[in-house]
């Protein structure tokens, strides 16, 4: 039976179990009360045999290690710290992981950390922080370590996105919004989230093939966690709908608001790009409630899915983190 919206990660992982036993997989963004946290839990009772935690909070990180090894004992957990807003933080863990001798290679890497709708500040780098810590930090962490992904069985690259990718294309010539001059924190997101699914079809264009690397983008479902706690609702929706109203989409006019998911029900789509065996023949696509998403249903902007976008992207990208990746 397919999947669908209301499709739980406890269910997919029970249906993926057989293709979860065994993989090394390392996951960004596992605070408490994240997707990631609750992706990992669930993962862990297949028997992965290794997880590799990482985020910027070293308490954290044991916090869920702890509760991970309460529950499913057999699992093999490291931790890694990581802030990836940071280009020289990511250097450093990425020659962190390149120097695990006891991990060979890891099997998916799950790229779930970001940030949402913050108050426009630069990076240390000088980059638009959701720029920088949803797109440029993982952009360069993948790629850092990507001999170690591509030593993986049947390697699998998982990025986060979001249906707010309908929020901004890549801003090429204003990707910093010129100082805070033209900055909203809602297509600030919203680059960022375009960036990623434009990343994914990067990677599986350019190592699909000649590597057998697989890429993903998702939207997870709109779930309340930690990555809006910092909005007040009451005040944020209004300006998101208004920027959905200058847009002309159709969220702009809803009066019910946004149907929210359970984060069982928000990581479902986590667990089906990450495992599931029939995704190899659309590699770089982009993954809606646990399948494919309909570009039909205006869930998918054209600006999102077009190569020579990606392409542009990636070259922006290189000259940003000042390092070359000519795979």
């Amino acid at each position: 039976m397919p999947y669908h919206h209301t499709s739980t990660a406890t269910h997919l992982v029970l249906d993926y179990a057989p293709f979860i036993m065994g993989k090394t997989i390392l996951v960004t963004g596992v605070s408490p009360g994240s997707l990631g946290d609750f992706y990992v839990k669930s993962i862990a009772k297949a028997r992965p045999a290794c997880l590799i935690l990482a985020g910027r909070s070293a308490g954290k990180l044991e916090q869920c290690a702890r509760r991970i090894h309460a529950e499913s004992s057999n699992v093999r957990i490291k931790t890694l710290e990581i802030d990836l807003g940071s280009l020289e933080s990511v250097r450093k863990a990425a020659d962190q992981v390149n120097g695990w001798e006891d991990v060979p290679f890891i099997d998916v890497l799950v790229n779930n950390a970001g940030i949402m709708a913050v108050e426009y500040k630069l990076s240390i780098d000088g980059f638009e922080s959701h720029f920088a810590t949803n797109h440029l930090g993982p952009f360069l962490f993948t790629n850092l370590i990507m001999k170690k992904v591509l030593n993986g069985r049947n390697p699998r690259i998982v990025i986060v996105s979001s249906d707010g990718h309908r929020l901004s294309p890549i801003r090429f010539y204003d990707y910093n919004f010129d100082g805070g001059k033209t900055y909203n924190k809602w297509v600030g997101y919203g680059q960022s989230k375009t960036a990623n699914m434009l990343m994914a079809l990067s990677l599986a264009k350019k190592l699909g093939v000649k590597y057998g690397l697989q890429a993903y983008s998702l939207h997870p479902g709109q779930i309340m966690t930690n990555l809006g706690s910092h909005l007040d609702w009451n005040v944020d929706m209004q300006d998101l709908l208004f920027v959905y109203r200058q847009l002309g989409e159709r969220e702009g006019w809803q009066d019910q608001g946004f149907t929210l998911k359970t984060l069982d029900q928000g990581t479902a789509t986590h667990i089906y790009a990450s495992f599931d065996p029939t995704l190899k023949a659309h590699n770089g696509a982009h993954l809606v409630d646990s399948h494919i998403a309909d570009p039909m249903e205006n869930i998918v902007k054209p600006w999102a899915t077009n190569a020579l976008e990606a392409e542009k992207l990636w070259v922006l990208s290189e000259q940003l983190v000042g390092q070359k990746f000519p795979y």
